[in-house]
């Protein structure tokens, strides 16, 4: 009897663990479930890191930090999502201000070129108020890819988009300086000047207003860019931009024939530097004026010791 009784406790023990474990396991797996459908469909409105609301604030900050959040946002929507238009606009914009503080110029071009092509696919089907703004990061973004690479393949580009930012209501204060130097690149001087002179408006600076001068040069205006040029130098406390507007006004009194203010100008620079070459050269092209070519070729020479392919010089020891 004793024997039954114990073993009928045994059963009603064990009856009751696996009871026990069965409603543990479905315990389990309840709230696992749970935290899942959580987090995918009703956290992810309330706390997910990729919205579209923590882009904007993440690029609220203007800090180097805040723009690497945007773009590892913006690179995880657009992984399962890749027309996500917001999203493509944000890698556009991240990756451009990524690739300015970038210090490694095949980095930097390489974030460029995403740049370029998320903001290219941005504009296709963005909304209408967000358009001038990504076409003006478009126009900035061709035209720091011109400044990296050296050349000037974009500076039309450059022009393009800025002018229909422009022309579709988008404002900013660096727009007539970056349409002035692509102009300048394209060799339009009369756009470059007109942009510059909008530039000059906005804020008055020593590389803007050289900038100005050389145009003006370019144009034939050389009594125009004498003024911008003593302007400059009545300003300026950069060294080499100093230098440059005195290249500039000895150049110019070169081509004048005022032979005596032109040496003053260039014997300035070699006063504190000999190794100007760009001085030397243009103290040859004085003396070539007066006649004296032994003198010239000296200056030249002179040059080409301190900038072997100086293109200038080279062209005139060939020539003489």
């Amino acid at each position: 009897m004793k024997a039954r009784y114990g073993l009928d406790l045994f059963y009603h023990k064990r009856k009751t663990f696996v009871i026990k474990f069965i409603i543990a396991s479905f315990a389990i797996v309840f709230v696992t479930l749970f935290s899942f459908i959580f987090i995918k469909f009703i956290g992810n409105k309330f706390f997910k890191l990729d919205s579209v609301d923590s882009m904007y604030k993440n690029w609220s900050l203007h800090t180097e930090d805040g723009y690497k959040s945007v773009y590892n946002s913006a690179s995880r929507i657009l992984d399962e999502n890749p027309y996500h238009n917001a999203a493509l606009a944000f890698l556009g914009y991240s990756s451009f201000m990524l690739a300015e503080s970038e210090t490694d110029n095949i980095k930097s071009q390489e974030l460029l070129d995403k740049s370029i092509f998320s903001l290219r696919k941005a504009m296709h089907g963005c909304k209408k108020d967000t358009l001038p703004q990504i076409q003006y990061m478009l126009g900035r973004a061709y035209f720091y890819k011109n400044k990296v690479s050296a050349y000037h393949y974009y500076a039309d580009l450059v022009v393009k988009y800025l002018s229909l930012a422009v022309s579709n209501g988008y404002k900013s204060a660096d727009i007539p300086l970056l349409l002035g130097l692509s102009y300048a690149s394209l060799g339009e001087t009369d756009e470059s000047i007109a942009a510059f002179t909008e530039a000059l408006l906005v804020r008055e600076t020593d590389t803007l207003l050289f900038n100005i001068a050389k145009q003006y040069c370019n144009n034939g205006q050389e009594s125009v860019a004498k003024q911008y040029l003593v302007r400059v130098m009545k300003i300026s406390q950069n060294e080499d931009l100093l230098d440059d507007s005195h290249i500039l006004l000895g150049q110019i009194y070169t081509s004048e024939g005022n032979f005596s203010d032109a040496e003053k100008e260039f014997n300035s620079i070699l006063e504190k530097n000999q190794n100007s070459a760009d001085a030397h050269y243009g103290l040859g092209v004085l003396y070539e004026k007066k006649g004296d070519n032994i003198k010239a070729r000296s200056e030249w020479r002179k040059c080409l010791k301190i900038q072997f392919n100086h293109k200038g010089a080279l062209k005139k020891m060939s020539e003489l």
